[in-house]
């Protein structure tokens, strides 16, 4: 962490130091919450800077930034893949994709090169915000955004609880007042699904006879004296008593126990949960997976300064904007998921994939992907790879695994990046989650190359 810490000093140093910084950031949660922290940070330091979403770097972009000629480039949760080929441009990297040990330079603050693992233990949010802290100890407060990022990336999946560094920004987040954690329930939903909704759509674990199925939600409820309605207003697993919640979970682990899902499964039920202390309750910002799942909703249909604008603050507006496109991204993953079986999952020995072609947009083919692996409609056994056409005319390819796959040594970071340089693509990622461009029709011939690489790593 000593290390760490001194990398992130250094990095504050470039920043005091420059007068006007262009930022450069992710469309996913962790990118735009990542992005916000820089621009807040910059903000409140009185510094001219500005700011642009992208899907990924890729060589169109990176020349226009040269030829943009700007005096600092700040890449947020992003740009390790970069750093090498590109000496002209004055950069600063805070990053927490997989990257290379060369890439150790003192503008690159990466978990990757201290040996902390950037698929769990921080995101880029927490990178970002490691270096804001640095440049302004009163910038704590930003640590919320930090784990909303983290939230965003899921790493809270593994242990049912963030670990690692994301344990220190918690630390931080209490003591500025702006996060609390409790023991509860995990499904998505907490603060605004109606109690039976929350059910009803539940998943990781997904409960037998009552996932999917809204009447017998209700039935289940009610068989356990569960008041569903405050008047005319619909009950939140948020507003329920500590006693409801806990017949409610008891319930649950029961049924899971006794379709034989077994304790370890049962066990992901309960966990850690992270609220925003200083958001109004009932709202999709007072749950960091409900925030999080917000900002997923802008930025990746175009509209990243709609996710920015709440980010730093607006509750009005932009937030209004921000709720009407997240009932768009619920009701497109619906159909995505929909459009996904109905192309069939192809199983492979080493892998199985789908080919949404334009069924599916490219910014959401990964959350598609990562939803079905984990439904009762995929075998898990196997990382799931999934096709979308993109606007450019290529193709996006997205890649994820369990921890179970993990364990036994998948990488999907390098299984795609070493497959990529066949078709001069761009890919990388994490281990349990990857992605990748190519050129349309080369599917096939990917697949090849990528079984051949997770085959290596998995060997039957």
């Amino acid at each position: 962490m000593h290390s760490l810490s001194e990398r992130a000093g250094e990095i504050a140093d470039k920043i005091t130091d420059a007068s006007n910084i262009h930022i450069v950031t992710h469309i996913d949660a962790d990118g735009i919450t990542a992005g916000s922290i820089a621009s807040e940070t910059l903000k409140r330091l009185k510094k001219k800077y500005t700011l642009e979403c992208v899907k990924q770097l890729d060589e169109q972009i990176l020349t226009r930034l040269n030829n943009e000629k700007h005096e600092l480039v700040w890449f947020t949760d992003l740009g390790s893949s970069i750093i090498l080929d590109n000496p002209k441009l004055n950069m600063i990297v805070t990053d927490h994709h997989s990257c290379s040990k060369k890439t150790n330079v003192s503008f690159h603050l990466n978990p990757h090169l201290f040996d902390i693992d950037g698929t769990y233990e921080i995101s880029g949010a927490g990178t970002t915000y490691l270096v804001s802290k640095a440049v302004d100890g009163k910038n704590m407060d930003l640590s919320a955004l930090a784990i909303v990022g983290a939230v965003g990336d899921i790493q809270d999946k593994n242990y049912g609880k963030l670990t690692g560094l994301n344990r220190k920004l918690l630390n931080d987040g209490k003591q500025a007042k702006v996060l609390q954690t409790k023991i509860d329930i995990r499904y998505f939903g907490r603060e605004t699904r109606p109690i039976s909704k929350l059910l009803q759509f539940a998943s990781d674990p997904i409960i037998p006879g009552l996932s999917g199925r809204e009447n017998a939600c209700t039935s289940f409820l009610k068989e356990l004296d569960i008041r569903l309605k405050t008047g005319d207003s619909w009950r939140t697993w948020s507003d329920l008593e500590k006693e409801e919640r806990k017949i409610i979970i008891s319930a649950i682990a029961q049924k899971l126990l006794n379709a034989g899902f077994g304790y370890k499964l049962t066990q992901r039920l309960i966990g850690e949960v992270y609220i925003l202390s200083a958001e109004q309750r009932n709202t999709e910002l007072r749950d960091a997976k409900e925030y999080a799942t917000l900002l997923n909703s802008t930025a990746r249909y175009g509209q990243y300064e709609v996710g920015l604008k709440v980010c730093l603050g607006d509750r009005d507006e932009y937030f209004k904007k921000a709720l009407n496109l997240l009932r768009g991204h619920r009701h497109n993953l619906v159909e995505g998921l929909q459009v996904a079986r109905e192309e069939n999952i192809h199983r492979r020995k080493h892998l199985q994939y789908f080919h949404a072609k334009d069924g599916i947009r490219d910014t959401i083919v990964g959350i598609v992907t990562n939803m079905l692996l984990n439904s009762e409609d995929v075998d898990s056994s196997l990382p799931l790879i999934g096709f979308a056409h993109t606007e450019k005319g290529d193709v996006k390819v997205s890649a994820r695994g369990t921890q179970e796959l993990i364990d036994r040594g998948l990488d999907l970071s390098k299984a795609l990046r070493n497959t990529v340089k066949e078709f001069n693509g761009v890919g990388g990622g994490h281990k349990i989650a990857a992605g990748a461009t190519i050129p349309m029709g080369k599917e096939e011939e990917f697949l090849d190359l990528l079984e051949e690489e997770i085959g290596d790593q998995l060997p039957v």
